[in-house]
């Protein structure tokens, strides 16, 4: 039968490639694990950036590692590109589909598969939720210790591909520094295997290239991480500040006197009335600014932390000072903080999470930054800092539904990325660049320095079908593979380019 004369070339064509695609997955994969009818395709959409949009070819949902690499191979063959997802839970578009591609969902991969607690490690299957890990290892006196605020959702390999942090991670480490070993696929379908079970592995370091790759040299399927002894106390401060200034500063004395807490991170004014209406965690709703900061180990060493660092809080300008007396206490203080994103949710239709760092000394420079810019672009914005390392997540609040807000946004957004790296700092924390940031590589990096990421990229993957379109841009491959979809409507966004 033939084609009517003004049928869209353009889906004609996806027509046909999602027909060949089913057709080959439907040769590896039971029936109940592929999906690509609209109504089953549509919730993998997007991930947790979610002004942009697209609906994958195919969702693949293996059970098993056999089919895990079967699907790679059949995709390869057929040079489809292949999207892993995790959770969803990421803030930069990193597990958004392709549109001519394979979405390869591993939210099957949720088990437990080795915990020992004489060598202090976990191997865990990709999809393992972050918290899942501490529960189950709690009965050892021992936990996993980054701590992204979506813990509750968020799995271990979405953890690895964005070398995630958290609250807690000025003193315990990113992802990087807590994973042993990762095992997966490449692109082609071969077993590959980074870091080892030892304190180090032989050859080069490919392990810091994977952790934080995005999903774009392998599939991870397996991860062996370290786990560390629960603390025998934690206790945190909350210190209120009536100069964002004064808090900056205050972030900047703490490290130069020989502090390093558990966790040091910072709200604004807008941000504390947000979540305070939320959980009610009893913030101070009159300072510009508050700090929390914890301190955990023995008793004894959390009783001269604390005392140390409440000294250098009252020296820097705190106005109100206020101490966890129990446990219950100390997870009110936090609770706020760890829900700083669904409480803008509640106060605004949309909010695009930024993430970017800078010198801890340039803190309070840069929120005055943003207030200048809440004035250009016309949009409010409520801000969160892992103070103690400089990672910045200012919260641009916006309503999807007026496209013009959804630009003054993207410029919010990449004005604040800019100035980070003028302040001497980076375009991304712990978030990862995925579509969100792509034009803002241009400004943190050379072309020649993007083509040597794109080397290693090589490298991996030759035939650059892993999360094509993403983290890395080039300016001449940028209608290769099709177009974004943003909030039901066509768009092309600027500066997607296609390996």
């Amino acid at each position: 039968m033939n084609a009517p004369a003004d049928a869209d070339p353009d889906l004609l064509y996806r027509a046909e490639r999602q027909a060949e695609v089913v057709a080959a997955l439907q040769d590896v994969l039971p029936p109940d694990c592929l999906l690509w009818n609209l109504e089953e395709t549509t919730p993998y959409e997007c991930d947790g950036l979610t002004a942009y949009r697209e609906r994958p070819l195919v969702v693949a949902l293996p059970e098993n590692e056999a089919q895990v690499q079967a699907v790679l191979k059949a995709c390869h063959a057929l040079e489809v590109p292949v999207v892993a997802r995790g959770a969803g839970t990421g803030l930069s578009g990193g597990a958004m589909p392709h549109r001519l591609g394979v979405t390869l969902s591993l939210a099957k991969f949720n088990r437990i598969l080795k915990l020992d607690p004489a060598s202090r490690t976990a191997v865990v299957q990709c999809g393992v939720r972050n918290l899942a890990i501490s529960e189950a290892a709690a009965s050892y006196g021992l936990y996993y210790a980054p701590d992204p605020s979506s813990q509750i959702a968020c799995t271990i390999g979405g953890n690895v591909a964005e070398n995630s942090g958290g609250v807690h991670c000025l003193k315990y480490g990113l992802t990087l520094h807590n994973v042993l070993k990762v095992k997966g696929f490449t692109a082609a379908g071969e077993p590959v295997e980074f870091g080892s079970d030892a304190l180090d592995a032989a050859g080069y370091d490919l392990l810091a290239i994977v952790i934080g790759s995005e999903g774009m040299l392998a599939v991870t399927t397996e991860v062996t991480v370290k786990l560390v002894p629960k603390p025998q106390l934690a206790r945190c401060i909350m210190a209120s500040f009536d100069d964002v200034r004064k808090a900056g500063d205050a972030v900047a004395a703490v490290i130069a006197a020989g502090i390093i807490p558990a966790g040091l991170e910072m709200m604004d004014k807008p941000m504390t009335a947000a979540v305070e209406d939320f959980v009610h965690a009893g913030y101070d709703l009159t300072a510009e600014a508050i700090l929390l900061c914890e301190s955990d180990g023995t008793p004894e060493e959390v009783e001269e932390e604390i005392g140390h660092m409440t000294e250098v809080l009252r020296g820097a300008g705190a106005t109100a000072i206020a101490v966890s007396r129990d446990e219950a206490e100390r997870l009110r203080f936090w609770s706020g903080r760890k829900n700083a994103f669904p409480a803008s949710g509640r106060i605004s239709p949309d909010y695009m999470c930024m993430d970017s760092t800078i010198p801890r000394k340039r803190l309070a420079d840069i929120l005055l930054a943003i207030q200048e810019m809440e004035k250009k672009y016309g949009l409010r914005c409520a801000n969160v800092f892992h103070a103690g390392d400089g990672n910045l997540h200012p919260l641009i609040l916006f309503d999807a539904n007026e496209p013009d807000q959804l630009h003054r946004c993207e410029q919010f957004g990449a004005d604040i990325l800019e100035t980070s790296v003028q302040m001497g700092g980076t375009i991304t924390g712990e978030h990862g660049v995925g579509v969100e940031k792509l034009n803002s590589m241009c400004v943190q990096f050379t072309t020649e320095e993007r083509e040597q990421m794109l080397a290693v990229k090589r490298a991996f993957d030759g035939k650059g079908l892993l999360n094509p379109g993403k983290v890395i841009p080039q300016l001449n491959r940028c209608a290769e593979y099709g177009k974004m979809v943003v909030r039901g409507g066509r768009l092309a966004h600027p500066g997607i380019e296609r390996f």
